[in-house]
């Protein structure tokens, strides 16, 4: 509280302490702390929170929390809190990791790649709720805030050790980055594509002059390396930079409830025009994309999943263009009714996605269409022969 004088006047200015929160992942929104934990800063100052990965959005909304938690951005952890230590006077990253372990390591590599780690106060609540939890502090100007949260959460107060980033070694032509904390059995993923499954805990992917060519201790999935380095357009990654994930995408998944009503709105027994998105495998951009639109074409089985599960909270139906070749993500999905998923014949879902985007989308994300029964024959059109199954939903 700062006091000044204006003539025999005094006058009171309240300095509120700004507070950034950026939650990675849904299971710490699942399990009710982020929610604990918001209310906690917010009786500290004024918080805003931002969050990351795709899943998390879903959780986000399945707990109602679209009003106090920014989910329109799609940023990595480390982006998130570069954008948050510019406005705000300390920040908070809010995770829950496999283990804790697993969460202290990504702390590590998150904080060894912002633009200033001392610039405000940065803090870790780390695995709330479990009895291997703690609160780190990542600065010396994060530990009273640090202090402040282990005392009010009965969690352990922990100095941040850093592990490093990312560990890389090089062999000739090829350049390897050993994946932390993996188990066999776990999907490998690669900015958001799945590249692998882990066959074994210790775990190498292989790169030469851009190119992921291998994964030891692992199965390539060869599809999965063409959506990353986009195809034809074969583009290179720095792996030492690339955002590398494994396991599931949602560990904890709760029950939805009932869920949207099937209704006489519906926008397949309409005859009005509308606007459409395409959602090509990005399906963490589902909500920026279905903006406006009343329907989306998904391309891809887990783009598909995932996808819809989003708009089915947004009560947004999709058109599914799938093969039946998921990545087995451990997930199930939601679909808006109204909603209809093509199954085509193997290895067709991106050749068709690819036509549809250039034939009815004139390569842009979205498009307007007279009405759904049109644009469905359109599709279907485009799709022909290589229709194998069509499920409503």
């Amino acid at each position: 509280m700062i006091a000044s004088k204006t003539k025999n006047k005094v006058h009171y200015k309240v300095l509120t302490m700004k507070i950034g929160v950026v939650i990675h992942g849904p299971e710490v929104i699942d399990s009710g702390h982020a929610k604990h934990i918001l209310e906690m800063l917010s009786g500290m100052g004024e918080v805003t929170a931002k969050l990351g990965g795709t899943m998390g959005k879903i959780a986000v909304m399945d707990a109602l929390m679209e009003d106090c938690i920014d989910i329109k951005e799609s940023l990595k952890p480390s982006n998130a809190i570069d954008s948050l230590l510019g406005s705000c006077d300390a920040v908070c990253l809010l995770n829950h990791g496999k283990t804790a372990g697993n969460g202290l390591e990504f702390g590590s590599i998150v904080m060894s790649r912002l633009s200033d780690r001392n610039l405000k106060p940065i803090i870790q609540i780390e695995s709330p709720g479990c009895e291997d939890g703690s609160v780190i502090y990542w600065n010396d100007g994060g530990y009273d805030l640090a202090t402040k949260m282990g005392d009010l959460l009965g969690m352990p107060v922990t100095e941040g050790q850093d592990h490093g980033d990312v560990q890389i070694s090089t062999v000739g032509t090829k350049t390897m980055r050993k994946i932390r904390g993996v188990h066999a059995g776990e999907l490998i993923m690669i900015e958001g594509f799945v590249i692998g499954k882990a066959t074994s805990d210790d775990v190498s992917i292989v790169v030469e002059n851009g190119f992921v060519t291998g994964l030891e201790g692992g199965i390539i999935k060869e599809h999965g390396l063409e959506k990353l380095h986009m195809y034809e357009s074969m583009e290179p990654l720095d792996i030492r930079t690339a955002w590398v994930k494994t396991g599931a995408i949602r560990r904890s998944l709760p029950e939805v409830g009932t869920g949207p009503k099937r209704c006489h709105t519906l926008i397949h027994e309409s005859n009005s025009s509308f606007m459409a998105t395409l959602i090509d495998h990005i399906a963490e951009r589902s909500i920026e994309l279905a903006d406006g639109c009343k329907c989306a074409i998904t391309v891809g089985d887990d783009t598909t999943a995932i996808a819809g599960d989003i708009l089915y909270r947004l009560h947004v139906p999709v058109i599914g263009i799938t093969d039946g070749d998921p990545d087995g993500f451990s997930h199930t999905a939601h679909f808006y009714p109204g909603s209809q998923v093509l199954q085509l014949e193997p290895g067709w879902d991106d050749i068709i996605g690819k036509l549809i985007r250039n034939k009815l989308f004139d390569d842009n994300d979205r498009a307007r269409f007279d009405s759904f029964e049109k644009m469905r024959e359109s599709i279907l059109e485009i799709v022909g022969e290589k229709l194998v199954l069509l499920t409503n939903y």
